[in-house]
């Protein structure tokens, strides 16, 4: 390796984005397709495989006009694409595959036609009992044009709704019998419907722009459409959009706070750092994390580093609690594609090289200490650190913002087989010689709930102690692990 651009696969070795949702309702009977695309645009890191809208006029006849295709926004959606989607009422959907695999057919927002009108449904998280429920529809009849569970839910709602004398109730009721992680948008001919696990795996939060109301993942796709924050969806609850009651609340499904299982890698990795997620910063979130690690795992150095882009806010943290310098030491180029990402491992080593180049001035003669947020399979730390000795780095030393990984993700993450997983039945020791650092510190399992504030989190990747039992059937998906 030169001086010239290394390129790693960022992906071979990275936690992979679950997917986005965002509804929007106008009562003043607007078209919404526009804010959809942006809104979309502003979640476009929680999944790049396939995306998606649908919309519908309240005024008129019960008809869902939708457009979905594989890859990114700003390449499924022409501006005669959108000019199309006339609609009020409508939701959008980015999507990176964690169950089902990639193809246009499994692409969302999923449009259900049935004897009570029509269901738009876009979905982020995974169900660990979607296999048992999928068998029961298909034992009754029902005909799966998708592999993915979010179908089993439509299915279901659709099915609830015969004997339910509203679309929520048919959304409250399908939900006592889905099990795992799942956030909703449901657009039905009048209402816009939003549902969130009772564990809270996976965020939602409600907007309001004008005499609009919003429904999103992550409150940065407010920002972008200039919608305020109203509140979070609470984990469990239901909550009913419609222009005669504005926003009306279910929280039947509603836990006891200290049951909760939020992801805590939507604080780590996942969401966009100027987001807060129940109320916490997720940029405040990484910075404190780095000074943790600070304060737990010191080391003398004279640079501290961030992998870009997901480091960068615990290197900073650590930073500013240590005292050592924070300097930028890769340059990242921004316009590597990441159209038509695919979870397998041959796809991503032929197509996906998101590439680095160290800044051989700033490394030079230097000892560094490198902040990333994770370490999954080992692979592009071991890259990353060869390029930063080959650019003249005295010393690497390695800390990572999250505790070692130690077991698989069933509710929407992309985490392997513990078998895969280089901390497994390694030590710190160990994992640090295979990667060639010279050091090498995790962040202490103990400060996670503190990054948070206190919010209670799932830790199952990291203990084995999962909110939820886990499945007996692998359901995550029919790509290669």
């Amino acid at each position: 390796m030169t001086e010239n651009i290394s390129a790693f696969l960022e992906e071979n070795d990275k936690l992979q984005e679950e997917c986005g949702v965002f509804g929007m309702y106008d009562f003043d009977g607007r078209d919404v397709a526009s804010a959809i695309y942006y809104g979309l645009f502003a979640l476009q890191h929680r999944g790049q495989e396939s995306c998606g809208i649908a919309v519908s006029d309240t005024d008129g006849p019960s008809k869902v006009i939708s457009s979905k295709d594989m890859g990114l926004l700003n390449e499924a959606f022409t501006p005669e694409i959108l000019e199309k989607l006339k609609g009020d009422i409508g939701v959008g959907h980015v999507r990176y595959s964690t169950a089902g695999s990639s193809s246009r057919e499994n692409a969302q927002p999923l449009v259900l036609n049935y004897v009570k009108g029509t269901l738009g449904l876009a979905h982020n998280g995974n169900l660990i009992n979607a296999p048992e429920l999928r068998r029961e529809l298909e034992y009754t009849g029902a005909i799966f044009q998708t592999t993915i569970d979010s179908e089993v839910i439509a299915y279901h709602i659709a099915r609830e709704r015969l004997n339910s004398k509203t679309v929520e109730e048919a959304v409250g009721r399908a939900m006592k019998k889905i099990k795992g992680a799942y956030s909703l948008i449901v657009m039905s001919p009048r209402k816009l419907i939003g549902a969130r696990d009772p564990f809270g795996f996976r965020p939602l939060c409600i907007g309001k722009r004008d005499n609009a109301y919003i429904l999103a993942s992550e409150t940065c796709a407010l920002d972008t459409i200039g919608a305020e924050f109203v509140r979070d969806v609470e984990p469990g609850e239901i909550v009913t959009i419609s222009p005669d009651k504005g926003v009306e609340s279910d929280k039947s499904m509603c836990i006891p706070r200290e049951k909760h299982g939020r992801c805590v890698f939507e604080y780590i990795y996942f969401a966009r750092p100027d987001s807060y997620i129940d109320g916490c910063s997720v940029y405040n979130s990484r910075i404190q994390a780095g000074k943790f690690l600070a304060i737990d795992s010191p080391v003398e150095a004279d640079l501290v580093v961030g992998v870009p882009e997901s480091g960068n806010g615990a290197a900073m943290g650590y930073a500013i609690e240590s005292g050592i310098p924070y300097r930028q030491a890769f340059v990242k180029n921004t316009y590597v594609g990441r159209t038509f990402i695919k979870p397998g491992q041959r796809s991503r080593e032929s197509s996906v090289q998101v590439k680095l180049n160290p800044l051989r001035e700033v490394v030079d003669g230097k000892r560094i200490i490198m902040i990333d947020d994770s370490i999954v399979r080992g692979t592009t730390s071991d890259r990353i650190v060869r390029m930063l000795r080959e650019a003249g780095a005295k010393e690497v030393h390695m800390r990572v913002s999250s505790p070692p990984f130690l077991w698989p993700c069933y509710f929407g993450t992309d985490i392997p087989e513990k078998e895969q997983l280089i901390a497994h039945n390694r030590t710190v020791e160990e994992i640090s010689d295979i990667i060639g650092t010279d050091s090498l510190a995790y962040l202490r399992l103990e400060r996670l709930s503190e990054i948070v504030d206190g919010l209670e989190i799932c830790r199952g990747c990291f203990t084995g102690n999962y909110p939820l039992k886990p499945p007996t059937e692998d359901i995550r998906g029919e790509y290669e692990r």
